[in-house]
């Protein structure tokens, strides 16, 4: 491969963590091999005969897989995780102590907030919930004891976009740990660390691997001594990434940038075809110029991505109604895979939390969320305009 800083990102994508080795023969695989064993023999009592030991602590596929992650975050160091929580868990852990304080987008992924509410908190480490599209809002909530700030690139479902350099300065200002959750942009519409974020983290599960058969997470960094930790606990807590679903994420980052233009091209053609009917009370999507962070959007993002929110006209009967009549979108939950789908977060991913902070925070009985896939665009449209008639 080319040097890989100067490398391009499709050719990073494809190559890195994947050099053919040619020590053990005369030839060598041209894609990285599924190394199943749990278990690596030494020749000799004292010492390993490579850096593999157990495939907990390192696995050949899974090394593939996370130097491939570094690569595309433009980052030191990958991580690889059995799942995006599992990620999560193991870098909070890792930080915090009990006592220490979050500050947190106020508009956030369940499973995070649930993660902060009910797993850290009988651990006395408690989470502030602010809306940060407005930076100097965090500076009121900084306290003493104040560890470490959660945010998402783009925030899930309401596609909220914070000035990510920003809070970082002030992050770093007040010696705590900028934590940025890019799985919706990925890798290839936007890199955090690049704006000054300690911490990029992915659930895999979506567009990393892309096609919703693998469930994963990611840690991506610089920082040495942080690095050490996360490594350290990840081989402690064991919630490492098996090396069959490295080999998929390995194969789905391949076609990322691919896959990432469909995605985005599709999105904002139904984000307009959306924002025009008569049926539809609003559309959320970066690329649209009614989105409050659209200016901030371009400056920050290279691409807008496949994510949409929107409401519905009518009554939540209604909107149940609109979802059951589709035909080429499926409704289900999670998102960023190949095919389009939609769920309806009030019941679904934000079930979690309660009618009350829902709605505090924007999220209706009558909000859609849509992962528009990279089926052909005229199927997706059609099958949004008989369901809406």
């Amino acid at each position: 491969m080319t040097d890989p800083k100067s490398a391009g990102f499709s050719t990073r994508s494809i190559h890195a963590g994947e050099t053919p080795d040619f020590r053990e023969g005369s030839s060598a695989d041209v894609v990285v091999p599924i190394h199943l064993s749990t278990t690596f023999a030494r020749r000799h009592v004292e010492n390993p005969a490579s850096e593999y030991e157990y495939s907990r602590s390192l696995n050949p596929t899974r090394k593939a897989l996370e130097e491939k992650y570094a690569s595309i975050e433009k980052a030191k160091y990958g991580l690889a995780f059995a799942s995006g929580l599992a990620a999560q868990t193991t870098l909070l852990f890792s930080v915090l102590k009990s006592g220490d304080h979050i500050i947190a987008s106020d508009d956030l992924y369940g499973g995070s907030k649930r993660l902060f509410d009910h797993v850290l908190a009988p651990f006395n480490i408690t989470t502030s919930y602010i809306d940060l599209t407005l930076s100097e809002n965090i500076r009121p909530h900084i306290r003493p004891n104040t560890r470490m700030i959660w945010l998402e690139s783009v925030t899930n479902p309401l596609l909220k976009v914070c000035d990510v350099a920003a809070l970082s300065r002030i992050g770093n200002e007040s010696g705590m740990i900028t934590v940025v959750d890019n799985t919706f942009p990925t890798p290839y519409f936007f890199n955090p660390l690049e704006a000054g974020a300690t911490v990029s983290l992915h659930s895999s599960t979506k567009y990393m691997a892309g096609h919703s058969d693998v469930i994963s997470g990611a840690i991506m960094l610089s920082d040495d001594g942080l690095y050490e930790k996360i490594r350290y606990n990840q081989n402690a807590m064991g919630g490492i990434a098996s090396p069959f679903d490295s080999y998929l994420i390995l194969r789905g980052i391949k076609t990322l940038s691919a896959r990432m233009v469909m995605h985005n091209l599709n999105a904002l053609e139904i984000a307009g075809y959306l924002e025009n009917h008569s049926r539809i009370n609003r559309v959320i999507y970066p690329g649209l110029t009614s989105h409050p962070q659209h200016v901030r959007s371009l400056k920050l993002f290279r691409g807008f991505g496949g994510m949409i929110t929107f409401e519905l006209k009518g009554t939540s009967e209604d909107t149940k109604k609109f979802l059951e009549n589709l035909k080429v979108f499926t409704i289900a939950e999670s998102l960023g895979g190949v095919e389009s789908l939609v769920e309806l977060p009030s019941i679904m991913t934000h079930a979690s939390i309660t009618k009350e902070e829902r709605l505090k925070v924007g999220i209706t009985d009558n909000m859609i969320r849509m992962s528009v896939g990279i089926e052909d665009l005229d199927d997706l449209i059609g099958d949004l305009r008989k369901a809406l008639a």
